[in-house]
């Protein structure tokens, strides 16, 4: 009888036990809170055969805004932007063809070239249901995006341009290597580039030269930056687009031409210690768009990764001002 009586006192216990451990599960379900909207998502899609990767969020918001991203790195850079600007708009940041965690064909499966990269965001854009937006542009991006705005000018809605380059003026002693690359593809130009671009010492010197205090730089930038480059074939790729970039000055006349006819809202700010682009190519814009927002800042060629915080208020007041 002890032993009934033993035996459904711990039945009770048990039964006790697992009631009160349900009633804390079903407690925490609902305390559970969705996602936020500034919560950032990470996906991908099928582009062109490819493999796109794109980092997404404010989706329930009415603007969008397209963050292209520069050289080395990738959507990355915009990793503590898109947060700020996503409580209130649609942010959407994707990886080209051979960049971040997007597809990474060889050469002679893909045509690196700036033309084709274009082509490939444009179709990225439209597949996802970016039908109007707000472009920012940085270094790459630039050439990128303004061959898409060129082509499509009732698509964009405003230009946010951060040391990206649409005038000779921006093309200084940095380029002269690069220039020469242009007129001679030779394995000698081809080397002196690799040598000298394509390191891990000079991937940093892009993240920390020119700013204000190079300790407030994360070396994660360059971390992460230097593990893509540094994967087999990507080299010859970031060759193809170091040659591809001769082709971006002769359309400057016809990026300055949709400037000057289509006039789109456009906030600059640019990072005056910037040596691959100097503050001499941003002041050309100032001919050709009638409204500009204009701000040189004092920082390096990423300018996000030291002043983060005020381009994202100069971003915010420029939406707000260009409804």
């Amino acid at each position: 009888m002890n032993t009934l009586i033993n035996s459904s006192n711990k039945i009770s216990r048990v039964k006790n036990y697992l009631s009160a451990a349900a009633s804390v599960f079903i407690f925490g379900l609902s305390t559970i809170s969705p996602v936020s909207a500034a919560q950032t998502l990470h996906k991908t899609i099928q582009v062109q055969d490819q493999q796109i990767f794109y980092r997404e969020a404010g989706v329930d918001n009415e603007k969008t805004i397209v963050l292209l991203h520069g050289f080395p790195t990738s959507s990355h850079m915009y990793r503590n932007l898109i947060p700020k600007l996503a409580e209130k708009y649609h942010v959407i940041a994707p990886d080209y063809p051979g960049f971040g965690n997007s597809s990474m064909p060889a050469i002679s499966e893909f045509e690196y070239s700036f033309d084709n990269l274009a082509k490939i965001t444009d179709a990225f854009l439209a597949k996802v249901g970016a039908e109007q937006y707000t472009m920012y542009l940085m270094d790459y991006g630039a050439p990128i995006g303004f061959r898409i705005a060129a082509a499509h000018p009732e698509r964009v809605q405003g230009l946010i341009i951060q040391n990206g380059n649409a005038y000779d003026e921006g093309l200084g002693d940095f380029w002269k290597p690069i220039k020469a690359y242009w007129q001679d593809k030779s394995a000698e130009n081809a080397l002196a580039l690799k040598d000298s671009l394509l390191h891990v010492g000079a991937t940093q010197w892009q993240y920390t030269n020119g700013t204000r205090n190079p300790e407030t730089i994360s070396p994660d930038n360059w971390t992460v930056d230097q593990a893509k480059l540094d994967r087999p074939g990507n080299k010859e790729i970031q060759l193809e687009l170091f040659y591809s970039y001769g082709t971006n000055p002769a359309l400057y006349p016809q990026w300055q031409a949709y400037f000057r006819e289509h006039q789109p809202a456009t906030l600059l700010v640019w990072g005056k210690g910037d040596y691959i682009f100097p503050e001499a190519g941003a002041h050309p814009y100032k001919r050709d768009l009638q409204n500009l927002d204009f701000h040189i800042l004092d920082t390096g060629h990423f300018a996000l990764e030291e002043d983060g915080d005020l381009i994202a208020d100069h971003i915010v007041n420029f939406m707000q001002e260009n409804k």
